[in-house]
């Protein structure tokens, strides 16, 4: 009890001290520190603790600010927030091997029964941290204890999902495993308010999805993405191309594609890929020519296909096959008179483009069904009448 009183005594000065050396600007923060401490308002100087570290002047504070006066109550304040103010003291580490100890540290520190989120917020952040220093392993090992433990929740944080969803993303793109990064990446971006990023950090996402999209191997609907407000980002930039060469595949057009194979040969991960993308084109002009088709007209000639999709006869067969191995469509193929006969669709997330066709297939399909209710009933006046 006597070092507690010692501990409480002090802050004062401490506060005072933390003061003289803040910037003008942060100074009248330190006030208010004081004042809710002395009156025990713990949630509202928490809250003010988080405002006050969010603020880039006090990067230089931040450490002693928590080691010498949050330590001095971290019991008695939210777990989450204290992990919270733990994370932004942690940037300010210039040794990163430095800040991945402070964070560990700090997740023993709350790992009880009744902190398990803070516990797991804070496991998630120390596996980004191992990220930054190469240690991929031990980083998948944190992550998939932290998934393990996020199971069991009923519910959890949305800050504690974002976290989640974006190591594992950072994680799939240093591994350029592209498909669970692309999941993992528009996960993250639905746990957040987009427009709150720096646009440097849309940019830069918007083009790490477009590129995991277009290399995915089984990534064949780019319909979430395309509607997703963050690729706007590349509008007006010099990555506008890319975002064009999204709808242009999603739409399976091949003539566009081809007007854009100089732009994507500027990207050296692209360009090294150029098989398989022409490989996906086509797959997708396939996929699309089915689309458009209505569920009563799906049986499409070799030739057909090979118009669709800009190949020779001779290839059609297997780019078919192909497809029916990704399972982006079921059917069967009769070889000898040349036709495949599709019965199921991968099922896909629509642009406005294509919600409109589908629109008008079902407008032309109502007055197909009016039409054919006014011919019954014209035809069949005498059998009704005789009913």
């Amino acid at each position: 009890m006597a070092q507690e009183m010692d501990i409480d005594h002090d802050v004062p000065t401490i506060l005072s001290t933390l003061r003289e050396e803040a910037p003008a600007d942060l100074a009248g923060a330190f006030y208010s520190m004081e004042d809710l401490w002395e009156r025990r308002l713990w949630h509202q100087l928490t809250d003010l603790l988080v405002e006050f570290f969010k603020n880039p002047e006090s990067a230089p504070l931040r450490m002693r600010v928590y080691t010498q006066f949050v330590g001095c109550f971290e019991s008695r304040i939210n777990q989450l927030k204290l992990v919270l103010l733990g994370l932004s003291t942690a940037e300010t580490c210039t040794d990163r091997s430095e800040a991945l100890d402070f964070l560990e540290n700090l997740a023993e520190k709350v790992n009880t029964a009744s902190t398990k989120e803070a516990y797991v917020f804070a496991k998630i952040n120390a596996a980004r941290v191992k990220l930054q220093l190469d240690r991929l392993d031990s980083a998948r090992e944190t992550m998939d204890l932290a998934g393990e433990i996020l199971d069991k929740f009923d519910s959890v944080d949305l800050i504690i999902n974002a976290s989640y969803y974006s190591v594992n993303a950072d994680y799939y793109k240093a591994k350029a495993d592209f498909g669970p990064y692309y999941r993992n990446s528009l996960r993250y971006l639905a746990c957040i308010n987009v427009g709150e990023l720096p646009v440097n950090a849309q940019r830069e996402r918007a083009y790490d999805l477009s590129i995991a999209a277009l290399l995915g191997e089984k990534i064949y609907n780019f319909g979430e993405l395309l509607l997703h407000p963050v690729l706007d980002s590349l509008k007006n930039t010099d990555f506008n191309w890319l975002r064009d060469l999204l709808f242009v595949f999603n739409a399976g057009q091949i003539s566009k594609y081809e007007n854009l194979e100089s732009s994507i040969e500027t990207v050296p991960i692209l360009k090294s890929a150029t098989p398989f993308l022409r490989e996906k084109i086509r797959l997708m002009a396939l996929i699309e020519a089915v689309f458009q088709r209505p569920a009563s007209d799906r049986t499409l000639s070799f030739d057909a296909i090979a118009k669709e999709t800009h190949m020779v006869l001779d290839e059609v067969e297997h780019l078919v096959m192909r497809a029916l191995s990704l399972e982006l469509i079921r059917g069967s193929i009769d070889q000898v008179s040349e036709r495949v006969t599709i019965t199921w669709l991968q099922p896909r997330i629509m642009t406005m483009e294509q919600i409109e066709s589908m629109r008008q297939r079902l407008n032309d399909w109502d007055t197909s069904v009016s039409q054919l209710g006014n011919w019954v009933e014209t035809v069949g006046k005498d059998v009704w009448a005789a009913s």
